[in-house]
């Protein structure tokens, strides 16, 4: 019995061992583990490489510059950061549990995290906000919607949800660092107080995504009663036309972007329900982790959704990666016939 526990002690690996307090490290291998690393590789990578085609896209062309374009930027620029910074560092603790980067860079990361999730919850509301403007109120949407409105709301969503993580952060004591674990060094798991789990919920999640849900219910039900006025005027063909234009191109606006909003929900609601069960925000078990991945990879099928709906992305992704686009007044090319689409 003696034996077989030396044995024991002998295998036991530590983050740091020249510290007294130091975790246990993990030691994970296998070739299904290696796989599944590589597979998260190259999400991440991918992650990167279509939101940055979008941000380009938005950025260089002009015709892209529109109210609705911008909001998908913004949604992108969060997005890409989720690629480039948060899916790497997640990536390095499912291969290795310890924690090397200190404390600082611990809360510097859940900072980062938290951002990019806020970032993308504010931009799917202003695109809710953007697409029932546009189906309620078609005719005045050009002038009530523009793209120096859109750049303000996005700085004014932006900057309110920075206000509130300042918040967020302060009220949880992350700025004095007495909110991370110390069951051991070597491990990065910062803890939320179970009131602003709460508040959380409700602010960065019930909230936001009830007033989506409602925009978008009203939207539909506009598109019903437009898809109807457009078979009641067949006999008036002028008529017809004008009502196709500003309904037909504006419901299928609104359809595309109502698939990204579902989508996120679809990532998101099991990561916030379960955030009622546990007191931090990062844990080391797989339930947990599975549900952070899901977040994550919702960054990664935002752009896919552009790529199977929208033809000025695969247009402009085209020009980008032939080269085109350092050709001279591509800033001008035409990317798609029908500016709606």
């Amino acid at each position: 019995m003696e034996e077989s526990d030396y044995r024991q002690n002998i295998t036991i690996q530590y983050c740091f061992p020249d510290h007294n307090a130091s975790c246990r490290k993990e030691v994970k291998e296998g070739p299904g583990y290696m796989f599944l690393c590589f597979v998260l590789s190259c999400i991440s990578v991918c992650t990167v490489f279509l939101n940055l085609l979008v941000i380009i896209s938005i950025s260089h062309l002009r015709q892209l510059h529109t109210p609705t374009n911008l909001l998908i930027l913004s949604l992108s620029v969060a997005d890409f950061f989720v690629g480039l910074l948060v899916m790497p560092v997640n990536i390095m603790q499912l291969m290795d549990s310890c924690w090397y980067l200190g404390t600082i860079a611990c809360i510097i990361i859940s900072i980062i995290s938290f951002v990019s999730m806020l970032g993308s919850l504010c931009s799917l509301i202003l695109i809710a906000v953007d697409r029932y403007i546009a189906i309620t109120d078609p005719l005045l949407y050009s002038t009530r919607i523009t793209v120096h409105k859109t750049v303000l709301a996005i700085i004014l969503g932006w900057c309110s949800y920075l206000c509130y993580l300042i918040i967020f952060l302060y009220f949880n004591d992350y700025f004095f660092q007495s909110q991370l674990s110390t069951r051991c060094y070597g491990e990065c798991v910062l803890v939320v107080k179970y009131t602003w789990v709460i508040i959380d919920l409700v602010i960065s999640f019930l909230a936001p995504c009830s007033i989506t849900l409602i925009l978008y219910s009203v939207i539909f039900k506009v598109a019903r009663h437009q898809a109807k006025a457009i078979r009641a005027v067949k006999s008036d063909a002028s008529n017809k036309h004008g009502v196709k234009r500003i309904g037909s191109s504006e419901i299928k606006a609104a359809k595309k972007l109502g698939t990204v909003i579902f989508v996120y929900l679809a990532c998101y609601i099991p990561y916030y329900l379960s955030s009622m069960s546990v007191n931090n925000l990062a844990s080391s078990s797989m339930v947990w982790t599975v549900f952070g991945w899901l977040i994550n990879i919702n960054s990664s099928v935002n752009p896919l959704i552009y790529a199977i709906f929208y033809s000025w992305f695969r247009a402009s992704a085209k020009y980008i990666l032939t080269c085109r686009i350092f050709e001279f007044s591509t800033s001008r090319l035409n990317t798609f016939p029908d500016h709606l689409n």
